[in-house]
């Protein structure tokens, strides 16, 4: 009858991300190695400041891991129909492993803290040479990383975040180059745990965003923002359509909004027609590429009585 409903969605943002795979693996790899690196000299030079930075540097191995593991489960998700019970695909593993981030940074956040205050009064023996070295070397891995990630950050959300993280860990490093200067230079023991704490209230307010999202998400809330009895409102004055009832809407991932509604539509209306207004109502106007509309002539009875 000429009316076809397509669900091809999201094909350019997997391309953009996929393009840039490469550059991401590569970027993941040297501040993983790097990780290491600055976690041991933190430990052997006794510098806070360093730590602070391995634990946020951490934050970038963890969040660079997360964008190659969507774009990975969203490519084998475009190339096949996901047979099982992974009726979803797996998709909300990024959401969980965003979740676990966000509870390892808050603990090591106020690790950072509690020691910085310690420190303050003890004043122990930091190595700050050393501590320079490894804090430069950070640096240049940092603007490896910055550089790699620059190009994709403009076409890919998903490569933007991951551009991000590694930008606030640049910031990091040279905010422990200073405190090796002034410490070798002045011996001001304490602007190490100075640095070490503003690093770590640096992650806290990230931290709590990450989580938040996080927990949005798999209670299924409405994304931020959302405007439902807006949305309500434009899907009944379509033609044809009487009434509105169980809309839900909800993000199964980063980038992936969806929504699910019930349509009354009028005896006589073309459901076809009300079908494709809605969907291309709901894409063009708010987004939600995803959308699992239920049309109900005027007569049905029995959908509007379920009580969640």
């Amino acid at each position: 009858m000429g009316h076809e409903h397509s669900h091809n969605h999201g094909a350019g943002a997997l391309r953009a991300g996929a393009r840039h795979q490469k550059r991401l693996a590569i970027a993941f790899g040297l501040i993983g190695v790097f990780f290491v690196v600055e976690a041991v000299g933190g430990v052997l030079t006794n510098s806070l400041a360093l730590l602070s930075d391995a634990g946020h540097m951490l934050t970038d191995v963890i969040g660079l891991g997360m964008a190659l593991a969507a774009i990975q489960l969203a490519s084998r998700h475009a190339r096949r129909d996901d047979a099982g019970h992974h009726t979803f695909g797996l998709y909300r593993l990024e959401i969980l492993a965003a979740f676990v981030n966000a509870l390892l940074l808050f603990g090591v956040a106020i690790y950072v803290l509690i020691e910085a205050l310690r420190r303050v009064t003890d004043e122990p023996e930091v190595l700050g040479v050393p501590m320079l070295v490894v804090a430069s070397l950070g640096l240049v891995v940092n603007l490896i990383a910055f550089a790699l990630l620059r190009e994709g950050a403009k076409e890919s959300i998903n490569v933007e975040g991951a551009y991000l993280e590694v930008l606030a860990d640049t910031l990091g490093s040279v905010g422990v180059i200073v405190a090796a200067i002034l410490l070798e230079v002045f011996g001001w023991t304490w602007v190490d745990p100075v640095v070490g704490a503003a690093i770590g209230l640096w992650i806290l307010p990230r931290t709590y965003r990450l989580g938040s999202q996080a927990v949005r998400v798999l209670l299924q809330a409405a994304p931020p923002g959302t405007d439902l009895p807006g949305i309500a409102a434009d899907l009944g004055s379509l033609d044809g359509v009487i009434d509105v009832h169980d809309l839900h809407v909800w993000t199964l991932t980063s980038e992936m909004e969806n929504a699910s509604v019930h349509l009354v539509i009028e005896e006589e209306a073309d459901g076809h027609r009300v079908l494709d207004q809605a969907r291309d109502l709901l894409q063009g106007r708010y987004s939600i590429a995803h959308a699992t509309l239920q049309v109900e002539p005027e007569s049905h009875r029995g959908c509007d009585e379920l009580e969640w």
